[in-house]
């Protein structure tokens, strides 16, 4: 197969034939026929996030499935799917307790993943995030392989394997978002303004989205957005202050990734109000936060990996959502691939010039 291989950091993707090694037992063989271009790949490729190349990115995407391995039950070819960023394995503690989002197939692996290829002279090449899925085909657990029925397009069901169910997995799973809240959204990229059109769903009073690129922070006001903020020319505590009868936001769902976006969403939450960090900057990043509003006042600081989701139980619902126009991707679908447009991919992504590019196969 082609496949898009991260051979060195910061040094551009080579896409090349690669040899897939043998389909074990457990694993299934998916057509790629979407897969978006994470801003977390940026990251990636520049050596943030502990990937050792070869490897091949894309941690979330969706396809058809072409073969299964001999212990696979409840998979068959020709079903379309979505591959998430996590497994569900079912057995592990977190996957007992409910929280699949944590399942051990994947954060216990220490970051070592499994290798499904090799190249022309031999070298091993691994599925970065157990998905690899900027490439032809996907090698990938039968855990982590979720069968759908919908006449959806490929290019909106791949978002459903990172960006949807962490923004709208955030408000609904994780902050529980209640008519009437005031709800602050930091940082209005993809995710962000997944965040934004859930919040409008779950009746917040108010959406007030805290955005410094103006093309974005526009767009988050035409999702649903009540109050648009620009923090780099405003005092964006002071703002949401003035829109919150001087509390701060009932909740805040921080979108943006960075320490400083993170510590600027504690600022802007009300006492006892609840704060949700979901983005990730690079491996290693420390956040300071301010103790008096961190153990005196009584907020809740929560985090949330793939916005806490169960796929069985929520794929269902997101993608009702989306067939009935009440999420609407079109508009964070910004650019549409081919492998070969990678590098393009990734410096759009790292000029802030896409929300979501999707590579079509």
């Amino acid at each position: 197969m082609r496949a898009a291989v991260l051979r060195e950091f910061n040094i551009p993707i080579t896409v090349e034939d690669v040899d897939l090694l043998d389909l074990d037992p457990h694993r299934v063989l998916v057509q790629t026929k979407a897969s978006p271009f994470c801003s977390t790949d940026v990251t990636s490729f520049h050596g943030n996030l502990g990937k050792v190349p070869p490897t091949i990115l894309g941690h979330a995407s969706t396809g058809e499935v072409i073969e299964v391995g001999t212990q696979v039950e409840g998979i068959r070819p020709g079903q379309r799917v979505i591959i998430p960023g996590t497994p569900e394995c079912g057995n592990c503690y977190y996957c007992g307790i409910g929280r699949p989002d944590q399942c051990s197939e994947l954060f216990d692996i220490g970051g070592i993943y499994p290798d499904i290829a090799r190249t022309a002279e031999g070298l091993p090449v691994s599925a970065a995030g157990c998905v690899g899925g900027y490439a032809e085909i996907m090698n990938v657990s039968k855990n982590q392989v979720f069968p759908v029925e919908t006449d959806l397009p490929y290019d909106v069901l791949s978002l459903l394997g990172c960006g949807i169910t962490t923004g709208v997995g955030a408000v609904f799973n994780v902050a529980k978002v209640q008519p009437g809240d005031s709800v602050a959204v930091v940082g209005c990229g993809h995710l962000g303004l997944w965040v934004v059109q859930a919040a409008r769903l779950a009746g917040a009073g108010r959406i007030i989205a805290l955005e410094p690129h103006a093309g974005r922070r526009s767009l988050a006001g035409e999702l649903g957005a009540t109050d648009l903020v620009d923090p780099s020319v405003q005092d964006a505590a002071d703002a949401v202050k003035s829109l919150t009868a001087g509390r701060g936001a009932d909740i805040v769902i921080e979108a943006a990734g960075s320490p400083d976006a993170q510590r600027l969403a504690l600022e802007v939450s009300r006492r006892a109000g609840t704060v949700v960090f979901s983005g990730l900057d690079q491996a290693g990043a420390e956040v300071k936060l301010p103790q008096i509003p961190l153990a005196v006042q009584s907020r809740q600081l929560l985090s949330t990996q793939n916005g806490n989701v169960r796929m069985r139980r929520d794929l269902p619902r997101y993608i009702c959502l989306l067939e009935r126009g009440m999420l609407d991707a079109k508009p964070i679908i910004t650019s549409r691939y081919s492998l070969d447009d990678i590098n393009l991919a990734l410096k759009k992504s790292e000029n802030l010039d896409d929300l979501s590019g999707i590579f079509v196969f």
